[in-house]
């Protein structure tokens, strides 16, 4: 991770000046154990297909990862000074950490893995995130998934 003193002078004061928000209420969370649960990543590491169209800065989008796609047809367009990729591309699972959910799944941790996950590009403003977190919302819902594993880049 960079630090902000490390960062072109122009995005440092683009950082240093967005507004984090402010909500009125803390969500109270209720649900069985995990071993019942279905679970999902959603990954801000603009993760999609191998031949998809890249993922650019300032989209309000999401892309679908079938559980079933081999990880190496799983590419990164993340666009970002403030990222490292190299972690990424030694093993998918530090950004889509599918592998260990599956043997989550195997051991009885968890009830079971989606059929479909989801990434979005994280280097984009959260204000404008409500219509499309409502779709993601939907399409988990319809997949019956319970549990999420955000997996922040």
């Amino acid at each position: 991770m960079a630090r902000l003193e490390d960062l072109p002078p122009a995005t440092a004061q683009r950082l240093r000046d967005l507004e984090c928000p402010v909500y009125d209420s803390s969500p109270f969370v209720t649900g069985g154990p995990l071993s019942t649960r279905r679970v999902a990543i959603v990954s801000s590491a603009a993760l999609h297909r191998r031949g998809d169209k890249p993922m650019m800065p300032g989209a309000n989008e999401f892309r679908e990862l079938p559980a079933s796609r081999p990880t190496n047809e799983i590419v990164m367009t993340h666009v970002s000074v403030n990222y490292d990729r190299s972690g990424f591309q030694r093993d998918i699972n530090v950004a889509y950490p599918i592998d260990r959910l599956r043997e989550l799944a195997a051991d009885r941790t968890i009830g079971s893995v989606a059929d479909t996950h989801y990434a979005v590009m994280g280097a984009n403003d959260p204000k404008a995130w409500g219509e499309l977190a409502d779709q993601l919302v939907g399409k988990l819902r319809a997949d019956r998934v319970d549990a999420v594993l955000l997996s922040p880049v």
